[in-house]
């Protein structure tokens, strides 16, 4: 496939995020930080989050299985993964974690524990589409294309 079809592809994919609300105006704050020197800045962002999310989830998980719920601890968890999510517009994610908190302000066990289901569905499913946006970028820098910037008057 041509360079030219594989950027069209690239922002139709990006614009698809934006309007189904997997990403926000944070992520194109976060491709601005990216230049020349730094090419790989957003996925290693991202990378990071999916490494540190995936442990977050984790304790979430083990903090929710024990006889007495820690639920400060508990909280502190999901305020962290919802600080991250929204740091590189991961919007549904970032969402999930809102609902998740109100569930722990009142120490709704059930309600905690639907939520981390929620939250780990869309953990997944926004790791799904970065890996997906990445691999476009990918293929655009090995046919020897740059990486259209997205704009938000789409």
């Amino acid at each position: 496939m041509e360079v030219v079809q594989i950027q069209r592809n690239l922002v139709d994919y990006t614009k698809s995020l934006f309007m189904e609300g997997f990403l926000d105006g944070q992520f194109l704050q976060l491709q601005q930080l990216q230049d020349e020197s730094n090419p790989d800045f957003v996925a290693e962002v991202v990378s990071l989050f999916f490494d540190d999310s995936q442990k977050l989830l984790n304790e979430l998980t083990i903090a929710l299985d024990q006889p007495i719920v820690d639920f400060k601890k508990v909280d502190a968890h999901v305020h962290q993964l919802k600080g991250s999510s929204s740091s590189i517009g991961a919007q549904k994610v970032k969402n999930a974690c809102i609902a998740f908190r109100n569930f722990c302000e009142v120490q709704n066990i059930e309600g905690c524990l639907t939520c981390l289901q929620q939250v780990k569905l869309e953990y997944y499913l926004a790791k799904n589409k970065f890996e997906t946006l990445f691999r476009l970028e990918q293929q655009i820098v090995a046919s020897g294309g740059s990486i259209p910037m997205i704009e938000m008057g789409f």
